[in-house]
C-alpha cells in the first residue's frame, strides 16, 4: 500500500506498518502489545501478497482452519491458543473499519467466531491448609517472597500488577482508618482501587519490612517499585516455593488470584465486591468463581449419603 496516496477527504493513507503501529498505540501493557503484534504479523505472513486492508472473511477463515488443522512444519493448535491469535485480528479490523478511522471499507472479521475455549481454571486455587503451609514456609525463608504471596492472595493482584506496584500507590483516608492500593494501568489500561486490610497495611508500612524488601537499602521513595523484579521471576519464585513446601499442584501467581476470589466468595463477599477487587469488566468472568463455590456447598449426593448413614456406618465398621 502506498503511503503517499490520499483519501477523498485529503488524509494520507497509512502503509501497513503504520497501520499496525497506530493500532498498537491504543494499548498500554507490553505483553498485550507484543502478543497482538505477533498475531498480526503471523496473519500477514499467511495471506502473502494480499494487503491487510484487502483481506476477506475467506482469508480469515482459511487462516483459522490452518491453525486448527496444522500445516507443514506447524502442529495443530489448541482452542485457547487459536483464540489468542484470532482475537487481535478481530480487534484490528474492528478498529480500522470504525467510521472515524476508515482505514478499511468494511470489517472482514465481524463474522469470525472464536473457537470455544474450555474453562479449566475452576480448580486452580489453594486450599486454606495449602496456603497456610506456603506462607509458613516463606515466612521462615524470605520476607520478600512471603510479602509477594500476601499481596497477591489478599489483594487478588495479577503478577504484572504486583511488579508495577510502587510505594506511593497506597493511600489512606483523612482519618487514616483505611488504606487503598491504586492499581494503575491494570488490564486494558484501567485503574482501580483495592481496599488493603489493616493487617497488610501495617506490614506494608513497617520500616523493617521495607528494608528487607529492598536488601537493606534505605534509599526508597514513593516512586520506587515495591518489588523491582520481573513477572517471570515472580512466577519462578511461586512455583519453586510451592514445590519446596510439599504442594503437588502446579501453582502459579494466577492461582493466588483465583484463591483470593474463591475464599472471598466462600466467606461472604458479594460477586460485585469480588468483581471490583479483581478488576473484571464483565460480571460473567467473576461468576466462574461462584460456580466453584456452589459446587462446595451441600449437593444431592450429600442428602443421599445422610439417608444411608446407618448402612454406610455398618459397612465401614
Amino acid at each position: 500500500m502506498n503511503a503517499d496516496r490520499k483519501l477523498s477527504n485529503g488524509a494520507a493513507v497509512l502503509d501497513e506498518e503504520q497501520m499496525i503501529q497506530s493500532f498498537l498505540a491504543g494499548y498500554h501493557r507490553p505483553n498485550t502489545i507484543r502478543n497482538y503484534e505477533r498475531a498480526l504479523r503471523r496473519f500477514r505472513s499467511f495471506i502473502g501478497a494480499t494487503p491487510l486492508g484487502e483481506a476477506t472473511w475467506h482469508d480469515l477463515e482459511r487462516y483459522k482452519s490452518s491453525l486448527l488443522r496444522g500445516t507443514s512444519g506447524n502442529k495443530p493448535l489448541n482452542a485457547s491458543t487459536i483464540a489468542s491469535l484470532i482475537a487481535p485480528l478481530r480487534s484490528f479490523y474492528r478498529w480500522g473499519s470504525d467510521a472515524n478511522i476508515a482505514l478499511f471499507s468494511h470489517n472482514p472479521a465481524s463474522s469470525i467466531r472464536l473457537p470455544k475455549v474450555r474453562v479449566t481454571s475452576g480448580h486452580h486455587f489453594l486450599t486454606q491448609r495449602e496456603l497456610t503451609e506456603l506462607l509458613t514456609y516463606l515466612s521462615a525463608k524470605s520476607v520478600r517472597e512471603w510479602m509477594m504471596v500476601l499481596y497477591m492472595v489478599i489483594l487478588g493482584l495479577r503478577v504484572s500488577e504486583l511488579v508495577q506496584m510502587r510505594w506511593g500507590d497506597v493511600v489512606t483516608d483523612p482519618l487514616e482508618s483505611g488504606a487503598w492500593l491504586t492499581v494503575a494501568d491494570g488490564k486494558g489500561g484501567k485503574t482501580r482501587q483495592v481496599k488493603m486490610p489493616e493487617a497488610l497495611w501495617k506490614l506494608h508500612n513497617d520500616p523493617s519490612i521495607r528494608l528487607k524488601l529492598h536488601g537493606g537499602s534505605a534509599h526508597v521513595n514513593r516512586q520506587s517499585r515495591v518489588f523491582p523484579i520481573t513477572s517471570r521471576q515472580v512466577e519462578r519464585i511461586v512455583n519453586r516455593a510451592s514445590r519446596e513446601c510439599g504442594i503437588s499442584k502446579p501453582v502459579t501467581p494466577h492461582w493466588l488470584r483465583h484463591t483470593n476470589a474463591t475464599m472471598a466468595l466462600l466467606n461472604g463477599a458479594s460477586l460485585q465486591q469480588v468483581q471490583q477487587t479483581l478488576g473484571h469488566v464483565q460480571i460473567n468472568t467473576t461468576q466462574r468463581y461462584l460456580h466453584t463455590v456452589e459446587l462446595m456447598k451441600k449437593a444431592a449426593p450429600d442428602f443421599v449419603a445422610e439417608s444411608m448413614h446407618g448402612v454406610l456406618k455398618n459397612v465401614l465398621l
